[in-house]
């Protein structure tokens, strides 16, 4: 049964509001951080929210560009930038009054169900996106799809999960990293790592507090524990169930630790990265701007490979993360925003400012393998990791191995639990893992009933 939107979305404001739900509406005007108008007064106006100011700025040189190249088609607008909370129950209020919602707004792939369902109040992308459809990663734009697969979302990034190495490390216990293909090689090179470091370094740090790890089990394995667009949430996979036995037994035979602060993408585990003690990890490619931004000590001592996985021939990558960018059915020239919109970010000028300026992974693969494009020596995530990233990225494209796992309305209730408590008992307190995803089952059957 097809879900409506205004009635999912009221209830998700009641929960995703909660801690603001006293905020007055003119204090919800005053949260914007930053505003700015680009283009011509007598160009189209339009109203854009998001909650990064750096995709604001990219945004803005979109609108220079675009109306460099259209002198027929002038647009201005006006750029809002807002605390992430603020931004998207802001949008939601906006949505459901019917009033006061931008033209076009970013929208983070975890808030991105909140708008899914009959009677969407988004603007359908189709004819917008047509152009650069057959060259943009599929799995991208499926996650920004409504339920009947209309395109409702344009993507920033492929996010797409690499394996992070500390070359440096392996060299100077002479341990072979690039040989490895499978999980089963993995844990083999992680005991050669506890036992040449005298258990000193650890191979990879396991998170509690993401669920990055599962995501690409699924993913090689085909498998979604949200069901997929209208489906019953189900977290008693077979890839789920070997993923954290497998990750159990590396804590138990020490050459896993938990990651400090729950997760790698922290300032805490940072630091275990930085100081050797970790040697490798799975995270998206978004995670390089983190090297260069956090950790500039490291250049030249990572390299990035594919994914291990569980049986050859599977997809080694999953997109994790994102922002889908919608034009709202508010807008009163909607053509002429989706046309704009899906140029900004999927053509050739926009793929530009985000590989170059942003650092992320495109969804236009028509640029991977350019030469000017993907290897350019100017862009510093081709210098400071022993391989160019593109490299990777069609290693990826040419096995057709990025996977999809999706983001629903049941993925805050599914990922709140598994990080506040399945993981916890799991790789902290050592459950079984059939009797902690039996706890987590009963418990979202019990949510989302």
């Amino acid at each position: 049964m097809k879900k409506r939107w205004l009635s999912v979305a009221l209830a998700a404001t009641m929960v995703a509001s909660m801690p603001i739900a006293a905020m007055a509406e003119e204090e919800t005007e005053a949260a914007a951080t930053a505003v700015t108008t680009v283009g011509p007064d007598e160009g189209t106006h339009f109203e854009l929210w998001s909650f990064v100011d750096l995709h604001n700025e990219f945004y803005g040189k979109m609108v220079e560009a675009w109306n460099e190249e259209n002198p027929d088609k002038q647009i201005q607008i006006t750029f809002s930038t807002y605390p992430y909370g603020d931004m998207h129950n802001k949008l939601m209020m906006s949505l459901q009054a019917g009033s006061g919602a931008p033209d076009i707004c970013d929208v983070e792939i975890g808030q991105f169900p909140n708008y899914t369902g009959a009677d969407c109040p988004l603007y359908s992308l189709n004819d917008a996106l047509a152009p650069y459809e057959e060259s943009m990663v599929q799995a991208r734009l499926d996650v920004y799809s409504n339920e009947d697969g209309t395109r409702i979302g344009v993507p920033t990034h492929v996010g797409a999960t690499v394996m992070y190495w500390n070359a440096e490390i392996f060299e100077q216990y002479g341990l072979d990293y690039k040989s490895v293909k499978t999980w089963d090689d993995y844990t083999a090179l992680g005991e050669q790592l506890r036992d040449a470091s005298n258990g000193e370094v650890y191979l990879t740090a396991v998170d509690t507090g993401g669920v990055d790890w599962m995501w690409i089990a699924m993913a090689e394995y085909g498998e979604d524990w949200t069901g997929g667009p209208g489906g019953t949430a189900n977290v008693q996979l077979d890839s789920v169930k070997k993923m954290l036995t497998m990750q159990q037994q590396w804590l138990n035979d020490g050459i896993a630790m938990i990651a400090t602060d729950g997760h790698t993408d922290t300032d805490g585990c940072r630091v275990s990265i930085k100081d050797g003690v970790i040697a490798s990890f799975p995270k998206a490619m978004w995670y390089m701007s983190r090297f260069k931004d956090y950790m500039p000590e490291l250049e030249g001592k990572f390299d990035i490979t594919t994914v291990p996985v569980f049986e050859e021939g599977q997809k080694c990558s999953v997109g994790v993360g994102g922002t889908g960018t919608v034009v709202t059915n508010e807008c009163e020239n909607p053509e002429l925003a989706a046309e704009w919109l899906a140029w900004a970010k999927c053509s050739e000028e926009g793929q530009q400012h985000i590989w170059n300026d942003l650092g992320f992974d495109v969804c236009n693969t028509a640029f991977w393998s350019d030469e000017e494009f993907a290897y350019s020596e100017s862009n510093p995530y081709n210098t400071f990791f022993r391989v160019k990233p593109y490299e990777v990225l069609n290693q990826l494209a040419e096995a057709d191995a990025i996977g999809t796992v999706y983001t629903t309305s049941v993925s805050p209730t599914l990922n709140d639990y598994m990080c506040t408590t399945t993981l916890n008992y799991v790789l902290e307190d050592g459950w079984d893992v059939e009797e902690a995803l039996q706890d987590a089952q009963d418990y979202l059957d019990m949510e989302l009933m």
